[in-house]
């Protein structure tokens, strides 16, 4: 069962990486919701896992780009030149964007995760009722972003100034319920980018923060190793399995979003989130 459980949370993990509707919540809200408590799902193996299926997505799916970005930005280095070169401009945008919610991460969203859910204790009424009303509020924002501004701007179109807001918005991502994509990828909108530049620039900003997460999260988990802590068999079954599941969900899940917004508003993103603000409050509220 909880191997099943895995495999669920790895969907979860792959889906709402990048559809605008926040993993870190979902990632509490399910397991709540349905009350499943193995330590197996909250462990950090798992957590591992999680990122780096999610990270290795991304660095596949746009794997070309990578390449071409990573070299724009040693040219730019080595010819102390950016000019109108559309990848080293986006390359240097990735660096700036992820500056915000680097620190923000490194600052406060160990502090912030033990306030909203800590590992191995039941997650408070009033945590779930906040993050509820955080997913609603958001909602809204990305209704207004998306209604009141026209998004003709294209990737060779972006400025600076386009990355570092989008940046700042990515470090509010700390907050379960506002989610990491949701929040860059309304910054995007306001800033009049076209839906799918929004959304991969997103992608290209979640890679080094998923990466970070992902480190931080290993080395807490060499910590507690150094410090003679064992995992359980089940524990590390769940790791290969966190990976694979959260990886080819998280490709498809990009490939199929972007084709989605190049057609579509983010209407269907903004009733989800109203309709799961209500869920999880009423629940909430119900069981007291």
């Amino acid at each position: 069962m909880v191997i099943i459980q895995a495999i669920i949370l790895g969907i979860i993990q792959g889906l709402t990486e990048f559809i605008p509707i926040s993993s870190s919540a979902h990632l509490i809200i399910i397991p709540w919701l349905f009350k499943w408590t193995d330590p197996a799902l909250t462990s950090l193996p798992f957590d591992v896992a999680l990122h780096i299926g999610t990270l290795t997505a991304i660095l596949i799916f746009f794997w070309r780009d990578w390449v071409r970005l990573i070299r724009a930005w040693f040219a730019s280095i080595k010819e102390r030149k950016i000019g109108d070169d559309v990848d080293r401009k986006w390359a240097w945008y990735v660096v700036l964007g992820c500056i915000p919610g680097g620190i923000a991460g490194v600052l406060f969203e160990s502090k912030i995760d033990d306030a909203f859910h800590k590992a191995g204790e039941p997650i408070k009424q009033g945590a779930i009722l906040l993050m509820a009303a955080i997913i609603f509020l958001m909602a809204f924002i990305l209704l207004a972003a998306d209604k009141t501004a026209q998004h003709l701007r294209d990737s060779k179109d972006m400025k600076f100034k386009d990355a570092i807001w989008v940046g700042l918005a990515q470090a509010l991502a700390i907050f379960p319920g506002v989610s990491r994509s949701g929040a860059t990828i309304t910054a995007g909108l306001a800033l009049g980018l076209k839906r799918d530049t929004a959304a991969k620039f997103s992608f290209f900003l979640g890679a080094p923060i998923m990466l970070g997460a992902g480190l931080k999260s290993a080395y807490d988990l060499l910590q507690d190793v150094q410090a003679g802590a064992s995992f359980s068999n089940l524990q590390l079954m769940l790791f290969p399995i966190g990976i694979l599941v959260a990886c080819v969900v998280g490709f498809f899940c990009i490939k199929y979003l972007l084709r989605y917004l190049q057609k579509h508003n983010t209407d269907i993103f903004v009733y989800y989130r109203i309709g799961l603000a209500i869920l999880i409050a009423v629940v909430a509220l119900i069981r007291g």
